[in-house]
């Protein structure tokens, strides 16, 4: 295993570092995003890497691009990323990297709850509806929805949390039509992938997705999709609902932070133990097998 927390490439502009991703310039059209290992929970990015965490990111959004493509275009090029840098520079690049079309992002996270958990049970707990969608009382934690929820949020600054906000409220950030084609096609892709997940033995709980517009005004899909860390997936052999089920994501983290430490989810994040770190690496390598089929490629 291998990490890389920092990429350092300097055959190429830096264009920014988000949580995970290092995005650098491939002319005026293009992009080499390279997802590192860092970490990030509760909108704050932790201090040591996760060992190929990155690599299993990276493929895992590619076998999702590729399998959901017919229902909307993406931001992938098909350029060699090792192609576009130094070359004692590949070596950063390789298997965790991508060349993508340079696309004018949307603010606005497309979010889509099949099951109530995370934050949308919080909120139901507390008032009987998710984001201002009032849901049937008696419902139970990880209970299956009667239908898939698009609840959407405001994308925030690196290291502040991102703001749920009401479908209305994502209509007069972006327009009625723009907000309704990506509800409409996040709920399609939604449940095309959950549709495969049952088949490999895993439900997908919720999920989030992030688009962008190219210079004819075409929507796209960017960024990742449907990894374990956009992702709450279980394993559907042990779920039942009333309980927090087993996940094959960044949910381990989340429960060691809220229930070992008494961090107040503000930077500056703090350690975590190796085996948090080992156990985490273990669930997104078994998450990309059982979701894929796929071993990790070297």
């Amino acid at each position: 295993m291998s990490s890389l927390y920092n990429s350092t490439i300097t055959s190429l502009p830096l264009l920014g570092r988000g949580k995970v991703r290092d995005n650098y310039a491939v002319g005026d059209d293009k992009l080499l995003i390279v997802t590192t290992d860092r970490l990030s929970a509760f909108d704050v990015v932790m201090n040591q890497p996760i060992p190929d965490k990155g690599r299993v990111l990276n493929q895992m959004s590619n076998f999702w691009f590729d399998k959901l493509a017919g229902i909307v275009p993406n931001h992938l090029t098909g350029v060699a990323p090792e192609s576009v840098v130094a070359p004692d520079e590949a070596a950063q690049v390789r298997g965790r990297a991508v060349v993508a079309k340079r696309l004018t992002p949307i603010m606005v996270e497309a979010v889509v709850r099949g099951y109530i958990i995370g934050s949308g049970w919080k909120d139901y707990q507390q008032n009987g509806a998710v984001c201002g969608i009032a849901l049937p009382a008696g419902l139970r934690q990880a209970d299956k929805l009667a239908a898939p929820l698009f609840t959407p949020a405001a994308k925030a600054e690196l290291g502040e949390h991102d703001e749920n906000i009401s479908f209305a409220d994502m209509e007069q950030r972006i327009g009625a039509d723009l907000a309704r084609q990506i509800r409409d096609i996040s709920i399609k892709l939604y449940e095309s992938a959950a549709s495969y997940a049952a088949t490999r033995g895993i439900i997908i709980a919720d999920t989030k997705f992030e688009f962008g517009l190219d210079q004819q005004g075409v929507l796209h899909l960017m960024d990742e999709v449907l990894t374990a860390d956009s992702s709450r997936f279980w394993p559907a052999d042990s779920y039942r609902p009333g309980i927090s089920p087993p996940s094959f994501d960044k949910q381990f983290v989340r429960d060691y932070l809220e229930t070992v430490t008494s961090w107040n989810k503000t930077a500056p994040a703090p350690s975590l133990p190796p085996e948090v770190i080992e156990k985490t690496g273990a669930k997104y390598r078994e998450a990309l097998q059982r979701l894929t089929g796929q071993a990790l490629e070297d």
